[in-house]
């Protein structure tokens, strides 16, 4: 390829440095898909002749299908997947391949063909949180009604139900699933015609090769188009998000399936053994989910510092630009599978989660409540009576609800028997009725609105 202005080949350190066709084969679709968007153009608008463009477009379908079937060679001397393909193509149909790289360099071409790859790569992932949202809803709804401990700092302090619970790590999919789209609609501007850094002299058609290859429009600065990489920053900060959310889903199961909380039982697809012990149940699927979150960070870390320094327009740095982007696709696919299938296939022991939701004084907020309701104390003496019921329910070892009358009465002679009333988990779930709470017909509703959402993105 610089056989014109370098007299020697390049040293064997510098061919294994300078080739990244063993991870941008990866771009072979999308890269056929810009060349023949490319070729088409010049055609239309005259500059290469219409046989040579059919007879590009011809041969690049051929080495898809050589692709599709034997995978894309690797060979460093030809460095990366445009040149494996325009040398194949030159093999396929002889010296007017060369015509294809006419008013167009391999600085708009990679920044086309990344592009193209993230915008698929959101799509998937678009497709796999959806998935999940839908496992999240129906668990949901199948545990509206069961209780639930509500932790903070890791212990007991109001009871929840299990479906609000599970609900709120729909919110963080739907917040993902925004980040993902607004990434994605950013990055729908076509780099192609952007040629090295300046544009191009020669009378081409960025709006059509644009449109052709689904993009809302062209970039708007050929500076910009070759040396951004916005795009897949967006993707990875999006990746990063959605990672940490799962980390906190598969946290979650990994301690609820520990004995001393008993609250899940994983199925055997997503468990392992020990090798020593064999009474083990290991949640390694959800430990993995956990880890991966860190490599995914990671990822945008790797990126970001590649990035931070970069002069326009295009440095060969940017070359390292793809494998954190393919690394955490990857990763991120498979936290996404592993975290609906263990949803999915999970069994709830609900009766160990009332179990806990019933003792830790987990009602006691709702006695405060009464007292400011029914007996007119502001909530700061109303959170101090409050607090010696639980010092008397705790020195006698039982429940708020099961303190006699005679004690609630002896702390403070405004208490009656309706107090009772409250002091069970099932009412203090059902008066939490704000929008938003964990009473059940509150989360029926919430999964209906998410249900209603669903059907309006799909149409």
């Amino acid at each position: 390829m610089w056989g014109g202005r370098f007299a020697a080949g390049p040293a064997s350190v510098m061919r294994e440095i300078n080739a990244s066709i063993p991870f941008d084969k990866r771009l072979w679709k999308q890269d056929i898909a810009g060349s023949k968007a490319h070729v088409a153009m010049l055609a239309k608008q005259g500059i290469v002749a219409q046989a040579d463009a059919d007879a590009i477009s011809a041969g690049l379908d051929t080495i898809a299908a050589e692709y599709e079937a034997n995978g894309v060679p690797v060979d460093l001397d030809l460095e990366d997947i445009h040149m494996v393909t325009e040398s194949r193509l030159a093999e396929l149909i002889g010296p007017a391949a060369g015509r294809l790289h006419t008013a167009r360099s391999r600085n708009d071409q990679v920044a086309t063909d990344f592009r193209l790859w993230v915008r698929d790569a959101i799509d998937e992932v678009e497709a796999g949180l959806a998935g999940l949202q839908a496992m999240l809803l129906a668990r949901a709804e199948e545990h509206a009604d069961q209780v639930m401990p509500g932790f903070t700092h890791l212990q007991s302090a109001q009871p929840v139900t299990l479906g609000h619970h599970l609900m709120a790590y729909h919110e963080m999919v739907r917040r993902d699933r925004s980040r993902f789209a607004d990434a994605r609609e950013r990055l729908n501007e076509c780099p192609l015609g952007a040629a090295a850094l300046a544009g191009t002299g020669f009378p081409i058609d960025r709006h059509a090769t644009a449109a052709a290859l689904g993009f809302a429009k062209p970039t708007d600065n050929s500076l910009d188009s070759v040396s951004d990489r916005d795009f897949a920053l967006d993707y990875l900060m999006a990746a990063t998000q959605c990672s940490l959310h799962l980390s906190r889903l598969a946290e979650e199961f990994i301690i609820w399936a520990s004995q001393p909380f008993g609250f899940v039982k994983l199925p055997d697809a997503y468990s392992t053994g020990s090798s020593i012990m064999p009474q083990k149940r290991n949640p390694d699927a959800a430990e993995l989910v956990r880890g991966h979150a860190g490599r995914i960070m990671g990822c945008m870390n790797a990126l970001c510092v590649t990035m931070k320094g970069l002069p326009l327009a295009y440095s060969k740095d940017m070359q390292d630009d793809k494998p954190p982007v393919f690394e955490a696709h990857d990763l991120l696919g498979l936290s996404i599978a592993a975290m609906t299938g263990m949803i999915e296939t999970v069994t709830f022991r609900t009766d160990r989660m009332r179990g806990l939701a019933e003792s830790g004084f987990a009602t006691a907020t709702d006695l405060a409540d009464w007292l400011v309701r029914e007996g007119n104390i502001p909530f700061r003496e109303a959170h101090h009576i409050t607090g010696r019921a639980v010092a008397a329910a705790d020195e006698a070892g039982v429940q708020l609800a099961d303190l006699p009358i005679d004690t609630l009465k002896a702390i403070d002679a405004r208490i009656d028997d309706r107090i009772y009333a409250v002091l069970t988990v099932d009412a203090s779930v059902a008066s939490r009725k704000s929008h938003g709470g964990t009473a059940p017909d509150q989360v029926r509703a919430r999964i209906a609105e998410a249900r209603m959402n669903a059907k309006g993105q799909t149409k």
